[in-house]
């Protein structure tokens, strides 16, 4: 898949939505676009390692499928 970087945030700011949105486009983005691995990220939220994983593939589930 030859996706943007631009592509990525355009699908994550559109499609993620809902409580905590904010926060959850954040680390979609900390994670999808500059690759930032799982321990960072919790440490960089303030969350469970376990939080940040289910937040990245709840989320991204729904952003990868309005990617072409």
């Amino acid at each position: 898949m030859d996706v943007s970087n631009d592509e990525i945030r355009e699908a994550i700011a559109r499609w993620i939505n809902g409580r905590n949105a904010e926060r959850n486009r954040a680390i979609l983005e900390r994670r999808l676009i500059d690759g930032i691995c799982f321990e960072p990220l919790a440490e960089e939220f303030e969350l469970s390692v376990r939080q940040v994983k289910n937040i990245v593939y709840k989320e991204g589930e729904k952003v990868l499928r309005h990617l072409p």
